[in-house]
Formats: structure tokens, C-alpha cells, sequence
């Protein structure tokens, strides 16, 4: 069984390696390789455990692809991109209110075209509403006229996969309601959507008189809603290791069945003769499961609670039937369990982490030689215990999937999970039934829930600040990762077994991880897809420099903490040494507050010295100079008597060593250009360009071109950007001096390596390409 389902998910795990679908005679040939093996008379024992786990590998591979064949099919045309269509159907999430406007999901009923022809539907989308005062309410029907475009997000090293994402969540494509339309609301809320009555609740919270530090922490504790949590609070989470206890999934579930099952148990058992009818551990596991239930409807069926609803059932209708199965064969039917409802749960850390965190402590609980402690002493060691099972089991996993760890992650959980577990949690969710029925009442529960909060959160600020909270590594290799769990494994033997301690040089990769960096004389470029843009990063042997942040599309996300802080992680480089802010305009200081937070200690050089708060600020200027680990780097522009012209005071930065160069130019335009022909003609030969303002009609004109002579143009862009870059007529230049053109947004990230005399380059996009991702 254990086997099986390992395969199975093994499976569904090279499915998602896929870059594209394979064909669809797989469905009907890899079934009939299936029906051959099984029909084979009198295999051997060894054999027939051969083909248990090679054919539940296979179903593994054939569910994944039939479920992703379904998802695929409700594609968005590429001529719809962009054009206005009418769509009819219903929202279907809780609205997230932000700066500039609403976001929300919406069932599409009915699509068409302005001229009323129907067009195909792609079932889910995302809107966003912006700068229109409305009122959206999960359950409402609406007629609305949008733009949507297909699944799209960044790609680069180390960032956030928003395209998996969105396919995990079913969504088919984005966009936004347009305001000078007319949209209309067709139905009210439905009586009969979960989502409304988790919108009324969470309405009368942001109503309640309770603090806004409380308000983040009491909608994500009761109703999974956790875009009111800042991100100094999530920063302060994930630097102690206590970021899951704002996740309603196993822990919170669980805890709630629990109270569930004893009071249930209670009850029926004073309930007279009823007992006799059906057992006390039957109803109460009946109403374990009821509470778990009612916790998920509440935090939305969002995919963790959906996962931990599974678990629990497993266990819960084990105990109805009064089945006693090993505590891994509950954990290989729920593993089954949700695999089959969902095969894209495997596409989750947190499906990782959860599983693997269940196993862990079976693992090194179970079977084990009782202590003689008893009493309390017993409990808190058994608590530690766990934690320590734990902290140790997930290293692996959480360097894999964040490159950190949390030192002081098992002080932290050790206090903090029974704390919010114990004490917290039952307030909240007592504040929470309480306040459509007792407002006053319900209010005060909730705020001495955010009293009671308070009193733990000055320790998790104190442990997130000490200086070394957090362990950073590089990703490792697979065979790092591998090597890790082998170790974890060997560590957690039960005590007595003979050399444990080899465990420890089976960490060893993972301890002593190997980040790569350029030899001496050489440097690499990556310029990031940061949208419609510019961040770039330069490494040489011992340095980092960072050119441009990217913009800041909102207060709660920019594209420093987007893309470049993971970029940098990704890459183990944790002091960069300077930051150059080509110049004022938003899509290229946007990330610098945000990256100038998470690195105090670096340098700034910038045209905008009033723009930015930061203590080792310098003024961009030509003529400045220096040389990093045998790379040159020189200041090109602007000069020292130009007052601040916006786009033509972009810092104007040239990279090289003895064989290659790069020039990184801003926005300048072509006043700029001339001027630097002019100036420095001998200096502005480069093999890469990142083409001024972004390929815009105001730059890049053919003596410029001329003089830089490049082999690759690089356009930072986003997506259908609403300018139109890069203009035809700017990449028709390039293409008539025989230059290669390269595309953020096409391309995703650029990673260049100037190593000798070579030049080697990968568009990051189509390098790690899955099925889920948009081709161009």
C-alpha cells in the first residue's frame, strides 16, 4: 500500500517536469500496457511488487495528465487578448480590497464579443476593479465588460511561479473591469454561498473596534483571509519559523475536531439510552468531523484546508468503523486521497512540508523505548520532542523550497504553537460565533484574542531581530537534497541504534553548500523579467551590484521583494554591495525602499539623491570609476553640470573586462545619446545592450546603434505593456544591423556569463518551461 501510493505520487511528480503535454494516444496506450501486465498468470512475489509500484506510477502519470488536459482545455484565444469582451457569471471568492481598487474571482457563465458573437469561455478568472467605489459581494451575479489575457507572471531564479499558481487554482486568465463601460449587477448575494457568509464576517470585524495589528492576525485565524497582514508582521513569521500557525490547515483542523470529538463524546454519553443506538466514539467522531467541516467552509475550502480535511476524515472514519490501522497507513490512504481529488496539490510546499512534517514525527515517536518522566515533565518532553523531530525533518525541505532556515524556529513553535493553538484560537473562533448574534459580546472575546496575541508577538519580534535568526543557503542540487534526507533519516533512528551520528556528514552538503561565482576577470549579468521595468544584477568573484529595483505596482508588492531579494537568495548572495538608481521614474525606483529594508548596510549610487532615505547615498556622475575583482566599471552619464532632466539623468553604467562588455543605459533618450556619441565614442562599444527606455521611439536611433555596435539587445518589458514596447520601429533598427533581439517578456529572465572569451547566455522562461507556463 505504502509503496503504491509513493509511487503514485512519483508519477504525478515527473508528470509536472513536463514542458509541454504529451500526446494524447498516452491515455489509451500506457492503459493497455497496463491491461497486458496485469493479465500475466503466476508472477512471482518479487515480481508482482514490481509491477504494483510500476503501474501505480503510471496511474500516477495518466490522472495528472487527464486532470491537466481538462484545466488546458478552457484556454482564453489569443485574439481575445487585450480586446473588450462581456462576460456574465458570479463572483466566487472574497473581494480583496486594495489601494487603488478591488480584486476578486469570478465564474464566467457567458462570454462575448462587443459585437454579441458568444466566445469561448475559459471557466475562471481573476479581475481586478480599479478606481471606482463598488461593492462586490461573493454570490453576486454580474454582467461586466473586461480585458483579460492569459495566465502570465515573472519567470526567474528563485521567484514566485504566479502561472503555476493560477493553474493550481483553476484560474484561466486575468484582467480588469473596465470603468467606462456600463457593468451591471444582475443578482444579489446568494443565501447559499459560503463565501457570503464569510464576507458578512469579515465585515463585522473591519467594523468591530478592534485594533488593525489584531484585525490581520483574527481574519486569517478564523477565516484563511491573510491580505490584511503587513509585511513587517509576515517578515517577523517567517524569520521565527511560526508563518504555518496563520495557515488553517492540519494543526487548526485538527484542533478543532478535537474539541469537537471530546465535547460530542461528552455529551452522548449523558444522552440516556441514545449510546445504545450508536457508540459514544462513533458520534463523536461524526462530530469531529462536523467541526473540521465547518472550520474549512469557513477559511474558503482554500487548498491547505482542503488537504487537511482529507487527513482528518481518514482518521475520523477509521475511528467511525472502529478500524485500527498503523499510523502510516493513515497517512498513505489521506497521501492517496488527495492526490486523487487533487494531483496539483503536489505543486504546494505546503503539501510538502505538511506530509512530510506528519511522517516525521510518526516516525520518531512511534515504536520508541517509553522514558520513565511522567506527569507534566512527561508532556512538555514529549512536546519538545516533537519539535525537535520536526525542526530537523523539514531542514531539507525548507532549504529546498525557501534557501533558509530558522535558528530560532524551535524556540519559537516550542512557545508559540500552543499559545495561538491553545489559548488563541478558541477566542477567536468564540469571538467569531458570537458576533452576528452577540456583537458586543463576540467584539470583547475578539479583543482580548488581540490582547492575548500581543503578549507573544514582542518575543517573535525579538527572535526575528537577533542577528543570526535566520541560516541562508544557495538551492541545492538535487543530490544535495537527496544526501539531506538520507541524513534526516539516519539522525532520527530510534535511540541505541549504532552510528546515528552519520547522519551528519550526510547534511553536509546541504550545510556546506556550494554557491558558485565568477572567476577572477569574469562577471555575470541577470537581467530579471521584473515587468515593465528594469532590475538587473552584476556578479564578479566578490561583489554584487544591482541596477535598477523594478516599480511598485502596490503598497503590499513590488518587484524588489518579487523578484530581485529571491533572485539574490537563490543565488546565497547575502550582502550585495551597491545599488545604483538609474533615476527617478517609478518603474525603476519602485523596489529600492523595500531592498534598501531587507539590506541596510549597502551602498547607493543614484541621479535622486533627495529620493532616497538612506545613509550612504553618492551622486551618479561621468567619470566615476572602479574596478571589482579585475572587472572595470564606469560611470557614462550624466555629466556634473546637468540639472535633473528625468529620463536624460539616467545613469549610464559600462561593464567590462578584457574581453567583453556590457552597457546598461536607463531610459536615456536620444538628446543622451548624441551626446555620449559626441563625448565617449570609444567607450560605448558593448556585446550587450539593454536598449534604452525600453525600446521607446525616443531612444535608440541608428548612430547610437552604430556606436555601441552590440551582438544582443536586451528590451526589459512587461507583458502587453500599455505603451507598446519595444516599438516596431526600434527593433526593425536593430534587426537591420543584424542584432539579436532578446525580450523579458518573452524570454523571462536573461542570465548572462562573461567567462574568458566567451559569452554564454539562457532565456530562463524556456529553460524551465512546464506545461502550465505561456509559450510565445
Amino acid at each position: 500500500m505504502h509503496a503504491g501510493t509513493i509511487a503514485f505520487l512519483i508519477g504525478i511528480v515527473i508528470f509536472l517536469q513536463l514542458s509541454t503535454l504529451p500526446p494524447d494516444w498516452l491515455l489509451v496506450f500506457l492503459p493497455f500496457i497496463l491491461s497486458v501486465l496485469f493479465i500475466r498468470p503466476k508472477l512471482q512475489i518479487f515480481h508482482k511488487y514490481i509491477l504494483v509500484v510500476s503501474c501505480s506510477m503510471i496511474c500516477g502519470f495518466l490522472w495528472a495528465l487527464l486532470r491537466a488536459d481538462i484545466i488546458l482545455a478552457n484556454e482564453l484565444d489569443r485574439t481575445v487578448e487585450s480586446e473588450t469582451v462581456i462576460i456574465t457569471g458570479e463572483v466566487v471568492s472574497l473581494p480583496d480590497i486594495m489601494d487603488s481598487g478591488i480584486r476578486f474571482e469570478f465564474q464566467i457563465a457567458e462570454m462575448k464579443s462587443r459585437n454579441g458573437i458568444r466566445l469561448e469561455n475559459p471557466g475562471k478568472v481573476r479581475l481586478g476593479w480599479y478606481r471606482e467605489n463598488v461593492a462586490i459581494l461573493p454570490g453576486q451575479y454580474w454582467r461586466l465588460h473586461v480585458r483579460l489575457k492569459r495566465p502570465y507572471g515573472f519567470s526567474n531564479p528563485g521567484g514566485f511561479d504566479y502561472e503555476g499558481w493560477l493553474f493550481q487554482h483553476r484560474i484561466r486568465a486575468t484582467g480588469y473591469v473596465r470603468n467606462k463601460e456600463h457593468n451591471e449587477l444582475l443578482y444579489g448575494a446568494s443565501a447559499f454561498s459560503i463565501n457570503y457568509y464569510r464576507y458578512l464576517l469579515q465585515s463585522l470585524i473591519n467594523t468591530s473596534h478592534i485594533g488593525e495589528f489584531e484585525k490581520g492576525f483574527i481574519s486569517a485565524l478564523s477565516l484563511g483571509d491573510r491580505s490584511k497582514i503587513s509585511a513587517k508582521q509576515w517578515q517577523t513569521l517567517t524569520q521565527t519559523g511560526t508563518s504555518h500557525l496563520l495557515a488553517i490547515s492540519g494543526l487548526h483542523i485538527g484542533l478543532v475536531a478535537g474539541l469537537f470529538f471530546i465535547v460530542g463524546r461528552w455529551l452522548w454519553a449523558c444522552a440516556g439510552p441514545l449510546p445504545l443506538q450508536i457508540s459514544s466514539q462513533r458520534f463523536a467522531a461524526l462530530a469531529g468531523l462536523l467541526g473540521a467541516f465547518i472550520y474549512a467552509a469557513l477559511a474558503g475550502f482554500s487548498i491547505p484546508t482542503q488537504r487537511a480535511l482529507i487527513m482528518l476524515s481518514v482518521w475520523m472514519l477509521s475511528l467511525f468503523f472502529n478500524r485500527k490501522y498503523a499510523v502510516s497507513d493513515i497517512i498513505s490512504i489521506s497521501l492517496l486521497a488527495v492526490l486523487i481529488i487533487d494531483p496539483f496539490a503536489a505543486m504546494d510546499a505546503g503539501f510538502w512540508l505538511s506530509f512530510m512534517a506528519i511522517s516525521i514525527i510518526a516516525y520518531g515517536m512511534t515504536c520508541r523505548v517509553q522514558t520513565n518522566i511522567s506527569g507534566w515533565r512527561n508532556v512538555w518532553w514529549k512536546w519538545g520532542r516533537v519539535q525537535y523531530l520536526v525542526a530537523v525533518g523539514l531542514f531539507p525541505l525548507l532549504v529546498l523550497w525557501f534557501q533558509q532556515y530558522p535558528l530560532v524556529g524551535i524556540l519559537a513553535n516550542v512557545i508559540a504553537v500552543p499559545y495561538i493553538s491553545l489559548i488563541v484560537v478558541p477566542l477567536v473562533l468564540l469571538g467569531i460565533v458570537l458576533l452576528p448574534f452577540a456583537f458586543p459580546v463576540g467584539e470583547l472575546v475578539l479583543q482580548l484574542a488581540g490582547q492575548t496575541l500581543g503578549f507573544l508577538w514582542p518575543l517573535l519580534e525579538y527572535l526575528s531581530s537577533l542577528e543570526f535568526n535566520l541560516w541562508h543557503s544557495a538551492s541545492p542540487s538535487p543530490l544535495a537534497f537527496v544526501a539531506g534526507m538520507i541524513g534526516v533519516f539516519i539522525l532520527l533512528l530510534p535511540k541505541g541504534m549504532p552510528a546515528r551520528w552519520i547522519g551528519i556528514f550526510w547534511l553536509l552538503p546541504l550545510l556546506l553548500p556550494h554557491s558558485e561565482s565568477p572567476e577572477t576577470g569574469d562577471f555575470w549579468l541577470a537581467q530579471l523579467d521584473v515587468g515593465q521595468g528594469l532590475g538587473s544584477v552584476v556578479q564578479t568573484q566578490a561583489h554584487t551590484l544591482i541596477y535598477d529595483t523594478g516599480d511598485k505596482f502596490s503598497q503590499r508588492f513590488n518587484a524588489a521583494d518579487a523578484v530581485i531579494i529571491p533572485y539574490l537568495k537563490y543565488q546565497n548572495i547575502q550582502r550585495p554591495d551597491l545599488l545604483i538608481v538609474s533615476h527617478g521614474d517609478r518603474d525603476h525606483i519602485g523596489g529600492a525602499e523595500a531592498l534598501l529594508r531587507k539590506y541596510p548596510q549597502i551602498q547607493v549610487l543614484t541621479s535622486i539623491e533627495e529620493k532616497i532615505d538612506h545613509a550612504k547615498v553618492d551622486k551618479c556622475v561621468e567619470g566615476k570609476s572602479w574596478q571589482w575583482d579585475g572587472v572595470d566599471f564606469e560611470i557614462l552619464s550624466p555629466n556634473h553640470s546637468e540639472a535633473y532632466q528625468g529620463n536624460n539623468s539616467s545613469c549610464v553604467l559600462r561593464i567590462s573586462n578584457d574581453q567583453h562588455s556590457i552597457l546598461l543605459s536607463g531610459d536615456i533618450e536620444r538628446t543622451v545619446e548624441a551626446r555620449l556619441i559626441r563625448t565617449s565614442s570609444e567607450k560605448l562599444s558593448a556585446k550587450v545592450l539593454i536598449a534604452p527606455h525600453h525600446g521607446s521611439k525616443t531612444s535608440s536611433s541608428l548612430a547610437f546603434i552604430d556606436a555601441v555596435a552590440p551582438e544582443i539587445v536586451v528590451f526589459p518589458v512587461g507583458y502587453r505593456n500599455r505603451f507598446g514596447f519595444p516599438k516596431q520601429d526600434i527593433i526593425s533598427r536593430y534587426e537591420s544591423r543584424q542584432v539579436k533581439i532578446l525580450n523579458t517578456a518573452r524570454d523571462g529572465a536573461l542570465l548572462f556569463r562573461f567567462e574568458d572569451s566567451e559569452m554564454i547566455f539562457s532565456r530562463y522562461r524556456y529553460d524551465n518551461q512546464r506545461f502550465w507556463t505561456s509559450g510565445f
